[in-house]
């Protein structure tokens, strides 16, 4: 899937003009908000998954284990392991939010979506594995940025180019809620 984040953003900020241009966001923040994207986007699977199973949402042992595994790999990214695990926190939080909702419209409607189902354990969690590595470097990457006076502006531009889903756009706002840091 070909995230049209980029695009968003570019369309964004010439609609903006003016001094809204003049502090373009990196170039590193968009492949980092479009691996969290995939990641919000895996969420739906795990809420299919979890309608199916009946497992409950809330899965801390493998919350403590994402996080763990990732804090261990913080130093060879150049990242502080308080840094990556709120990082992380952020993510889970948010792919969190997308699972209740879903769950919670699912119940309504009293049936799932009625979509090709993958295996929580062989298909999806690899697949976030996968995504955790990619996060982990394109943090690194847009680390430089994080407290830079525009970071919040750029977030929101991105999180305005979103707005076709509001629970995606929800969700986004939640997973980067930790990204801009301010020094005082």
């Amino acid at each position: 899937m070909t995230s049209r984040l980029p695009l968003y953003l570019a369309l964004t900020c010439s609609l903006l003009a003016g001094n809204a241009c003049a502090s373009d966001a990196p170039a590193a923040l968009a492949p980092l908000l479009e691996s969290i994207g995939q990641r919000l986007t895996l969420a739906e699977q795990v809420a299919l998954s979890k309608w199916d199973s009946h497992k409950a949402v809330e899965d801390r042992p493998r919350e403590q284990q994402v996080i763990a595994g990732a804090k261990a790999q913080a130093v060879s990214h150049h990242l502080s392991e308080e840094t990556v695990g709120q990082f992380f926190a952020a993510q889970i939080e948010a792919n969190k939010l997308v699972q209740y909702a879903r769950l919670s419209s699912w119940n309504l409607e009293g049936r799932a979506a009625d979509t090709p189902r993958q295996d929580l354990a062989t298909q999806i969690r690899p697949q976030l594995d996968r995504l955790q590595k990619n996060l982990l470097q394109q943090l690194a990457a847009f680390s430089p940025y994080r407290s830079d006076p525009q970071c919040p502006q750029w977030l929101a531009r991105a999180h305005q180019a979103e707005s076709h889903d509001p629970l995606r756009q929800l969700a986004m706002i939640r997973a980067t809620a930790e990204l801009c840091v301010f020094k005082g």
